[in-house]
């Protein structure tokens, strides 16, 4: 069974276009990177999106929220932590943690709820298609909810 202390924080450098006219990271890629730490944090896990949307599966996001503590500026490193917070075998929720790499200052937190559907837009659960991936995931939230 996997376990949560494997997975490891994503990595973001600060990119030039990602400012505004003052260096500061604009506020809507806060939500980017932390749909590119989802993504990660899936692929660590062992169910990547290539294969979830290959077998049919979409994951679309019901809700995002972000609450920014220091900015980050263009040549930043932000370490991004993903924690499983919800899952029901339909809904599926995440919170984020952004850190400075060098210096281990908050620079945001953040979280968002999804829920899992078919390629018909139909509910999909997680537990009569995949039942090992719905073990999988209770027992993730089971290790989060532990730390």
């Amino acid at each position: 069974m996997m376990d949560i202390e494997n997975v490891t924080p994503y990595e973001r450098k600060v990119l030039y276009y990602e400012t505004d006219k003052m260096g500061i990271v604009h506020h809507s890629n806060y939500i980017r990177w932390m749909e590119e730490a989802r993504l990660d944090w899936m692929t660590q896990i062992g169910w990547d999106y290539k294969s979830i949307e290959d077998d049919g599966i979409i994951i679309p996001v019901l809700s995002a929220q972000a609450e920014y503590k220091t900015m980050c500026r263009f040549g930043d490193t932000v370490e991004i932590s993903v924690k499983l917070t919800e899952y029901t075998g339909v809904r599926i929720g995440f919170s984020y943690e952004m850190k400075d790499k060098e210096t281990g200052e908050i620079r945001c937190i953040g979280s968002t709820s999804h829920c899992l559907l078919s390629d018909r837009n139909k509910l999909l659960f997680v537990r009569k298609r995949y039942p090992e991936k719905d073990l999988l995931f209770k027992e993730l939230l089971k290790q989060s909810k532990a730390k």
